[in-house]
């Protein structure tokens, strides 16, 4: 089966390319695209679809999901988490580990492959475990993981915090040219805390959790990074001084990747409010200064992916009070939108914004998909950048709809996604 979709704004960032085109579909592979084929039209006979002038772009890839499934599927199923990253425009997503059962032995992994291939609507990739049962006592088995399908290794919302199994996983994972993922958070120094330490944290009467709890995590990670050469990634980083620390380890030539997540990029601590636990976060919210700062790493190619952090939470763990609700928010559906909105407020241009939901974190994965290319996966996406539309939680496609961003007005979204050459998502 042969589509040609037509009359298109193409916007490739891994090749810088932004112009009017077509991109022509085969098989589930793109067979040829760009200008000449606005310019000559397509061969007769083919399938058209008019792109009425939007931007048609490489599908997104979201490198942090947290699903209920296996165990919880009352929270998030694979294929709701995929109906809400088809309307969001990701093509391909990562899951976290964090499931009952940890994905922490080869047999999971494989299960996880063949329940998203029967049961979902995009790609799922798999994060496994970097240690046993998520303890952080124990390696798992990196190389039969990898052979399994496991595209990186983190212990999800913990940090590995046994520097010399960090140490070792490192060195090990080099055999692989595995990635290690860390969340970068010390659990001794985060404690109780459940927000931003600071004034508003003391006029809210929370505890708060200090910056320093994420920065000395990544320098000691660094450290260890420089000793055995393995590829690290910083999962979702949050402040200043952390990325002032990636900033040096990169420019000393260090193979070290971050990411930040979108409500990081759009909200602060103040967006907290009256104890609103949809805004409850990990890492939590941090100052406005440190929202800029992370736009600021963005646009100057420290930060390399901004990721949805999509962590679906059943209803009775979010409704209540705010020290003893659940982390987290979901976010598959508002991660373009997010990305989009510092587009409008001129804060990064489009190509850039894109390119850190694209070919970035298909580069970061090896992944072959995140880029028009011939040969490339025909996974692509429709967007209407200039569409107004309002945030309305019972609408969102997930089964849980603790959304950070309930009545938030946005422009632009996905409005039609493509995976394998098949739309999955219209509007």
């Amino acid at each position: 089966m042969s589509t040609a979709f037509i009359n298109a704004r193409l916007i490739d960032p891994a090749s810088n390319l932004d112009a009017p085109g077509a991109v022509l579909v085969e098989n589930g592979q793109i067979m040829d695209f760009g200008a000449h084929l606005f310019a000559q039209g397509v061969p007769s006979g083919i399938e058209t679809v008019d792109c009425g002038g939007h931007i048609l772009a490489p599908g997104l890839i979201d490198m942090r999901v947290f699903t209920g499934e296996p165990g919880e599927e009352h929270r998030e199923s694979l294929a709701s988490a995929s109906e809400a990253a088809a309307a969001g425009g990701v093509t391909t997503f990562v899951v976290m580990p964090n499931t009952q059962p940890i994905i922490d032995d080869a047999a999971l992994v494989d299960f996880i492959s063949r329940r998203a291939r029967d049961t979902a609507r995009v790609n799922v990739q798999i994060m496994a475990a970097l240690t046993k049962g998520l303890d952080g006592h124990e390696m798992t088995e990196i190389g039969l993981l990898s052979e399994a399908g496991a595209v990186a290794f983190t212990d999800g919302t913990k940090a590995v915090m046994d520097a010399q199994l960090l140490r070792r996983a490192l060195t090990y994972s080099k055999l692989f040219n595995a990635l290690i993922v860390q969340h970068t958070e010390d659990p001794s120094l985060a404690a109780a805390g459940v927000m931003n330490e600071g004034d508003l944290s003391t006029r809210l009467g929370l505890p708060g959790i200090p910056t320093e709890a994420e920065t000395i995590i990544v320098e000691r990670d660094l450290r260890l990074v420089e000793l055995t050469g393995g590829r690290y990634h910083a999962s979702q980083i949050s402040c200043v001084e952390t990325l002032d620390v990636i900033r040096q380890a990169k420019r000393e030539g260090l193979p070290v990747t971050c990411g930040v997540s979108a409500d990081h990029l759009s909200l602060n601590e103040t967006d907290i409010g009256e104890y609103r636990t949809f805004l409850k976060l990990s890492p939590p919210l941090r100052t406005e200064p440190d929202r800029c700062a992370m736009i600021d790493g963005l646009a100057d190619g420290t930060i390399d992916v901004v990721v949805s952090g999509h962590d679906p939470q059943a209803p009775d763990t979010k409704r209540r009070p705010f020290e003893q609700a659940a982390h987290g928010a979901v976010g598959l559906e508002t991660l373009l939108p997010v990305i989009l909105e510092r587009v409008h407020n001129e804060e990064l241009p489009l190509t850039q914004a894109l390119a850190a939901v694209t070919c970035r974190p298909a580069d970061i994965l090896g992944l072959p998909a995140g880029r028009l290319a011939a040969g490339a996966p025909a996974d692509i996406v429709l967007i209407d950048i200039n569409k107004p539309w309002v945030v309305d939680a019972a609408a969102l496609k997930s089964k849980s709809k603790n959304t950070a961003h309930e009545d938030r007005r946005f422009q632009g979204r996905a409005v039609k996604t493509i995976v394998g050459g098949k739309i999955v998502f219209e509007e």
